[in-house]
């Protein structure tokens, strides 16, 4: 199989990064582009145009850049809508970008990978293009988050949230679930990442100060760890396109609750409590009732420990090789 030009730049720990990370060196015959810059910039494409122009054959992004011609030798990685769908995770610029750039790319490319049957519905609907055109591939379970990892040492029993802090992560009315459950007299609540004001307005307003950790940035194994120990993982997201955290508790043994729309419930398989995101008092009760009920957690963590296993970057990269091959031969 010929080469492919890669692009290398995506590469990095969470969401697109770690899909570009983990499918670099395992798909077949990818070379990485010799490009500068951040290829999520708004003047990206032109650069990736110009460089396609002087260098053949055909290019894979992870990620959603594309340039402005030769997409008839281009495969592109959309893994959600998130930016034309979620009002407060986007800007002018970017929707621009999506409904002439992107949508354009979608229409005339040799092919779009993504990571969930949810987002190839949405690509479709939204670019008009043939369902064929669009791949699922997955995404998969890195090997730090195992049922083997130890146990994160904790003062207190927690629940935990995995997330970045943005508005469809629904995390102010997760931590309002969390106030209004009476588990801060059982159990802490850990929260990935750093605090904002807002969220510790809320903590303070809620009265739950003492209970709330942040763990700043941690690497992968340090949060396996931290899935481990947690009593259950908490995402209630409103928005995914694919939903890691979910199958990297599963993967680890640990209880879930997550939404029951976009792709979440796809990705949790009937392994996890799935709940409305905009009904507090059914996240109150979800909470309730895995932390008090011992058969609820040992049901949902072996339920968990089979879906994870459905998910492994091999699969994944196996079916980007053999659509790429059918690409080049």
């Amino acid at each position: 199989m010929s080469k492919i030009l890669f692009d290398g730049r995506w590469i990095g720990e969470h969401g697109i990064g770690r899909f570009a990370r983990e499918i670099y060196g395992a798909v077949d015959n990818l070379e990485e582009i010799k490009l500068s810059g951040d290829p999520a910039n708004k003047y990206d494409s032109f650069r990736l145009t110009k460089y396609l122009s002087k260098n053949k054959g055909y290019f894979f992004s992870p990620g959603y850049n594309s340039p402005l011609k030769y997409l008839e030798r281009c495969v592109i990685t959309v893994h959600d809508l998130n930016h034309i769908d979620v009002t407060s995770n986007t800007t002018l610029l970017k929707k621009i970008y999506y409904n002439t750039i992107l949508k354009n790319a979608c229409k005339k490319t040799a092919k779009i990978f993504t990571v969930s049957e949810f987002s190839k519905g949405r690509i479709c609907e939204w670019s008009h293009v043939d369902s064929d055109q669009v791949i699922v591939v997955g995404n998969g379970v890195s090997p730090s988050f195992n049922f083997n990892v130890d146990s994160y040492t904790a003062v207190r029993p927690y629940i935990l949230t995995v997330g970045n802090r943005r508005r469809h992560k629904n995390e102010l009315m997760a931590l309002q679930a969390y106030a209004r459950s009476g588990l801060s007299k059982t159990h802490n609540y850990f929260f990935t990442g750093e605090a904002t004001n807002e969220l510790m307005q809320k903590i303070n307003d809620y009265g739950v100060d003492g209970n709330v950790i942040f763990t700043g940035k941690v690497s992968d194994d340090v949060l396996a760890t931290i899935y481990k120990g947690a009593s259950l993982l908490f995402f209630p997201s409103l928005y995914e396109g694919f939903g890691l955290p979910v199958i990297e508790a599963m993967a680890c043994g640990t209880p879930v609750i997550t939404s029951n729309g976009t792709s979440l419930k796809e990705v949790a398989g009937g392994a996890a409590l799935l709940v409305d995101p905009c009904n507090i008092d059914e996240m109150v009760y979800s909470l309730e009732k895995v932390v008090s009920s011992e058969s609820v957690t040992e049901s949902l963590k072996l339920k968990g420990l089979e879906q994870a296993k459905k998910f492994t970057w091999e699969k994944t990269t196996n079916k980007i090789n053999q659509e790429l091959k059918k690409l080049i031969g």
